[in-house]
């Protein structure tokens, strides 16, 4: 838009004139129009009731000095008009070499109004030209401006609290007027657009006060500086530069963003304070329940989730990630949920989240596990989740425990997740190409004749399951088959099958033949490592799973393991193991039967003291384990 002090160079053609002292300020008006008028009708109507504001008033006809007498009380009325309504100057038009056209009392007048007066020689009808000029720059400029607010309200966030919110603005702001942006508080920049504004724009910030509006001279560019808060102190503050001046209209589309800005900020600021409280209640019920005070810890979430903690059960889950990413796990991890959770992170651990899931009695809902087991996949190869079994809400310390062990195995997981280690099942975490070799090797003496191989493949699994007699029904055959049949293979293996450890080895080596599929599509004579059945338990994931298995038997005070290791030192005999420690055959199978409860496992099934004989050797050396081993031979 032009101004008064723009015009006499920008319309050379009026050759405008300033008649008296103009103030710098007088001369950044902008002209928003042109209203003529002649002395005529200003002594025969008077000056105009109202004037659009930073409209000039154009006197069209030179005042014929025969007026000057008569016109100078209607000037000062008009004078006063002008100052009140804004009005950006007044022009009369003179003849060339025209003597000072204004009545010396209008020109001491207008100094004193702060009003510029103007002599132009130029005909009436270039400045109705002007005058339609001016309207369409302000129509151009109207709808240029009303595009550029509705994009800024474009870039407002569905919520306030966004955090990318103020990141928008301030690169559409660089876009816009192409300037750098910076919004900063004292101890921190909270955004700036390009990355480099900060750099550029930290000296100008040093430099100004608060809502400056000289340029910078040091560094040649043009800085605005606009505090987000009410007063010039507030903290928050935009900071704005580019090599060109700022016009009005720039400046008022600053202060637009600034006050979205502020607003945004303020919001951020409200939200953290919430998300502050909510998070210390929150880890405030975590604590008060692995204390065990789960009354308390149910007052606290009373307000914050009603109802949550109303359950007796719970399971727990532990998310490991990065943790610069660990908020945003927070985020997704409630989200996710529902509401169906407590979501905490975890304040002994700056890279997991803790998820305390409720869970109501006869509830067999997973949607909060299978969510989560998403979310992990989705984080990528930096995430892991382990989690617990179901216990009660008031030994939330021992879910804690399993789900921490858990998330260790799960490290070793293909997809990084260990939900449950009970679940897990053991062969499917041994080396598959190590194990096919071990199997093969130790079975090669009955695998030499295929027909021998058929029949012994089919009968041996089930026969080292189960007492012969029930073998035989199972297998439809009579037990002399089963028992010949058994015996011809022990003799091949040179093994004892009325030994436990023999029995498992042999059938984790059946099964691990006849229904795991090939790593690899053969074997053959060239392959000169002989893997062994210590080498292959001999690993972190096998390790993690014992330990896991064995975590809440050991807490136990009843000396569970003791009695395990004994029974099954004794192969899985009740008499001779309570002889051993000098208890009853009952305790023992109390013992037993509670195993059981901690471990989920059938201990009367060979897969079941498998299980247990594996993860006791793994965590405690005892009891041992057979270790045979055999040149690998082809697969028949």
């Amino acid at each position: 838009m032009p101004t008064l002090g723009t015009m006499p160079t920008r319309e050379p053609e009026l050759e405008l004139t300033f008649a008296n002292r103009c103030a710098a300020a007088t001369l950044a008006v902008e002209v928003t129009g042109v209203l003529s008028v002649t002395p005529e009708s200003l002594l025969e109507d008077g000056a105009p009731a109202t004037l659009p504001r930073g409209y000039v008033v154009l006197i069209a006809d030179a005042i014929p000095f025969r007026l000057r007498g008569r016109i100078t009380t209607v000037l000062e009325t008009l004078l006063h008009r002008m100052s009140r309504d804004g009005s950006a100057g007044l022009i009369v038009s003179a003849t060339p070499g025209a003597r000072q056209p204004f009545p010396p009392a209008t020109v001491e007048l207008a100094e004193r109004q702060g009003i510029p007066l103007l002599v132009t020689t130029a005909p009436v009808e270039l400045w109705q030209g002007i005058h339609d000029g001016i309207q369409q720059l302000r129509l151009t400029f109207a709808e240029r401006r009303a595009a550029q607010l509705a994009s800024l309200v474009q870039e407002l966030p569905a919520q306030l609290a966004d955090p990318r919110a103020m990141q928008r603005i301030a690169d559409w702001l660089a876009r816009v007027l192409d300037v750098q942006v910076m919004v900063s508080e004292p101890a921190r920049v909270l955004v700036a657009s390009p990355a480099t504004a900060a750099e550029e724009l930290a000296q100008a910030i040093i430099r100004r006060s608060v809502d400056g509006n000289a340029p910078d001279s040091h560094s040649g560019a043009h800085t605005q500086l606009i505090s987000l808060g009410s007063s010039s102190a507030a903290e928050t503050v935009l900071a704005v530069a580019r090599r060109t001046p700022f016009d009005e209209a720039d400046l008022r589309l600053l202060r637009h963003a600034a006050k979205l800005l502020g607003l945004v900020d303020q919001a951020h600021r409200e939200y953290r304070a919430a998300s502050d409280a909510s998070r210390a209640a929150r880890n405030a019920a975590v604590e008060l329940l692995l204390d065990g005070e789960v009354s308390k810890a149910r007052r606290v979430m009373r307000n914050l989730a009603p109802g949550l903690l109303d359950p007796e059960t719970v399971r727990v889950f532990v998310v490991e990630t990065a943790p610069t990413r660990r908020d945003a796990a927070v985020r997704r991890c409630e989200a996710i949920t529902s509401g169906q959770a407590l979501v905490v992170a975890d304040t002994r651990r700056q890279d997991r989240v803790l998820v305390i899931h409720p869970v109501r009695a006869g509830d067999a809902d997973d949607r909060v596990a299978a969510e989560l087991t998403r979310l992990v996949s989705a984080f990528g190869p930096d995430a892991s989740l382990g989690g617990s079994g179901v216990y009660s809400l008031s030994l939330l310390s021992h879910a804690l425990r399993e789900a921490t062990t858990a998330q260790r195995f799960a490290l070793h997981q293909p997809d990084s997740v260990a939900l449950s280690v009970q679940d897990t099942d053991l062969v499917s975490l041994l080396p598959a190409h190590d194990a096919q070799l071990w199997a093969r090797g130790l079975l090669h003496p009955l695998m030499q004749s295929d027909t021998q191989w058929q029949l012994l493949r089919e009968t041996i699994p089930t026969a080292l399951a189960y007492p012969y007699t029930v073998a035989a029904r199972r297998l439809e055959l009579h037990r002399n088959t089963v028992t010949r049949r058994v015996a011809r293979a022990a003799e091949l293996l040179n093994m004892d099958f009325a030994t436990l450890p023999d029995r498992i080895a042999a059938g984790l080596a059946l099964e691990l033949v006849t229904h795991r599929e090939l790593p690899e599509p053969s074997f053959g004579y060239l392959e000169t490592r002989e893997p062994t059945l210590r080498g292959l338990l001999d690993g972190p994931q096998i390790r993690a799973w014992a330990e896991l298995l064995l975590r809440s038997a050991r807490a136990d005070r009843r000396g569970l393991l003791t009695t395990a290791t004994a029974w099954l030192s004794f192969d899985a005999h009740l008499e001779p193991t309570a002889r051993e420690l000098g208890v009853s055959e009952a305790t023992v199978r109390s013992h037993i039967r509670a195993l059981e409860g901690h471990l989920s496992r059938d201990l009367s099934s060979l897969d079941g003291m498998r299980d247990l004989l594996f993860a006791l050797h793994v965590v405690t050396g005892a009891p041992g384990i057979p270790d045979t081993s055999r040149r690998l031979c082809t697969a028949a």
